[in-house]
């Protein structure tokens, strides 16, 4: 732990006085309610979308960022608009993609001490910048129609599983969800399979809310064939 670190936890262990807590947090939730308003009016404007998530770690080089670059084109093909977290690897892949079709191109960034910068190829209107996370993630959840989640890290298993909770306890609406990549996926589905199953956790049917494939045209067609029975629509 580096001495800024340490400095950090001992800043957050200070104690404050009843006044100072209190005038903290009320202004804490104009900031918040701030992010809202601008994400929910820029959002509602632009129209159907779908999310691709992935590590910001991928280079331009991988296949997995080429995989991503191609989801995003063949999704703006059909009339989709793409949004990312706005930053470099699997997120600026989807941007470029998107971009190349002449399609919609959105980031929602985030501020990070480490990582994260906007990428070039987010439309100029549609960049928006969050501080908070969660907030962010309404966002993904609210207006995207269907996830692409490539190979990424705890950020990426975090927008998985969180859209899996919500769809499951019905408190959003079902989407198309799709891992790409059989073998950085194939031993997680194993586990869930295997142990989350078997010790009767997750339903049987709870595998169904997503699919793995490998190919950028199976999950294009598997979210065009969910939206040829279902209408476009944001999820709450």
């Amino acid at each position: 732990m580096t001495a800024s670190e340490e400095a950090k936890i001992r800043k957050a262990f200070t104690d404050k006085d009843w006044q100072e807590i209190k005038t903290q947090d009320t202004w804490q939730i104009f900031k918040i309610m701030s992010e809202f308003v601008e994400g929910f009016e820029k959002m509602g404007r632009i129209g159907p979308c779908v999310s691709i998530f992935g590590s910001a770690r991928t280079k331009p080089d991988s296949p997995y960022y080429k995989l991503a670059e191609e989801i995003a084109y063949q999704l703006t093909q059909s009339g989709y608009g793409i949004i990312t977290g706005g930053g470099p690897g699997i997120m600026e892949a989807g941007n470029k993609g998107a971009q190349r079709a002449g399609g919609k191109s959105v980031g929602l960034n985030i501020r990070l001490p480490f990582e994260q910068t906007s990428n070039p190829y987010v439309d100029n209107d549609k960049n928006i910048i969050f501080n908070y996370f969660f907030v962010r993630k309404v966002m993904f959840m609210k207006y995207a129609q269907g996830f692409v989640v490539l190979p990424g890290g705890f950020g990426t298993l975090d927008e998985f599983f969180e859209a899996l909770t919500l769809i499951q306890t019905k408190k959003i609406g079902r989407f198309p969800i799709v891992l790409m990549g059989k073998n950085y996926w194939g031993k997680l589905f194993e586990w869930i399979q295997t142990v989350m199953v078997e010790e009767g956790n997750i339903s049987p049917e709870d595998l169904s809310l997503f699919k793995i494939a490998d190919k950028a045209e199976e999950a294009t067609e598997h979210i065009d064939a969910f939206y040829s029975k279902y209408l476009l629509k944001p999820n709450f």
